[in-house]
């Protein structure tokens, strides 16, 4: 018995049919009942599949799932809205990255890290289209281990040099090995009032989505309780109140708080403890 996730069978089910375009056949019911009446109304037993192609209204159905156990699930789809076909665009850069990237290797032991620089060396010979900044992020992701080593560079050719000279067990001048102390652990510490600046979190709401998304939720239920907008507050726009005020400081606060917090979960980092 599926318990809390009845139903979810039948919304993947039909999710799958709007995808496709078919509606499958019904399992187990190749003979219709003859205590309905098929003839009544618009149902129809599907013994077949049949098409079930993108028209100009949006595709509905129903999933339904009652049974004598308990089950107890309703729910009615609709396909997501058809957006026009996006214009194309010109592919990013695959070697030119705005700053200096890091990437990151672990390992529990020096030769697992030396693994780590062989065989990544390997993914970027079978796939010369990635870019650093993207094969940093993926890395730095990672469950981390003990033994590290970070390559350091502003550029593919130069991250591939220090992979090269990690692997090869060889020195070189942008890249860093050490043992990190992993028995730690993280801890976010939020300051209170005081701890303020003007400015403070203007740049991130411009360069991190992540931030942004964030702040904009904290700002639409900040919205209710005040005449003000936090985003204004933030970027110190015309006719803002100032960060002096005990009455902005305080929710501003948090919410960079909260926005820095999913910030530093999104690249990987979650902390054991919290507080502030």
């Amino acid at each position: 018995h599926t318990q809390a996730a009845a139903g979810v069978a039948g919304v993947i089910k039909m999710v799958m049919a709007m995808r496709h375009g078919v509606l499958p056949k019904s399992l187990h019911s190749d003979t219709a009942s003859s205590h309905v009446d098929w003839s009544a109304g618009a149902v129809e037993l599907l013994t077949e599949s049949v098409a079930w192609p993108v028209g100009e209204r949006p595709r509905r159905c129903a999933v339904s799932s009652f049974g004598v156990s308990g089950t107890n699930a309703h729910a009615v789809l609709e396909e997501a809205p058809r957006d026009a076909e996006p214009a194309a665009e010109e592919p990013p850069a695959t070697d030119n990255p705005a700053t200096v990237v890091p990437w990151v290797l672990s390992g529990r032991a020096p030769a697992a890290v030396r693994d780590q620089a062989a065989n990544l060396l390997s993914r970027l010979d079978a796939e010369p289209g990635l870019r650093p900044v993207d094969v940093g992020y993926s890395l730095a992701s990672r469950s981390l281990f003990e033994h590290r080593a970070v390559m350091v560079g502003a550029g593919m050719d130069d991250l591939r040099e220090g992979l090269g000279a990690l692997a090869a067990e060889e020195t070189a001048a942008a890249v860093v090995q050490g043992v990190a102390d992993i028995d730690g652990k993280t801890v976010f510490v939020f300051p209170g009032q005081g701890s303020q600046w003007v400015g403070m979190g203007a740049r991130l709401l411009e360069e991190s989505p992540v931030f942004a998304e964030r702040l904009a939720e904290c700002a639409q239920a900040l919205g209710a309780f005040v005449d003000w907008s936090l985003t204004d507050v933030l970027r110190q726009m015309p006719g803002a109140p100032s960060l002096e005020r005990v009455d902005v400081i305080q929710p501003a606060s948090f919410a960079v708080m909260v926005s820095l917090a999913a910030l530093w979960q999104a690249h990987g980092v979650s902390p054991d403890a919290v507080v502030g």
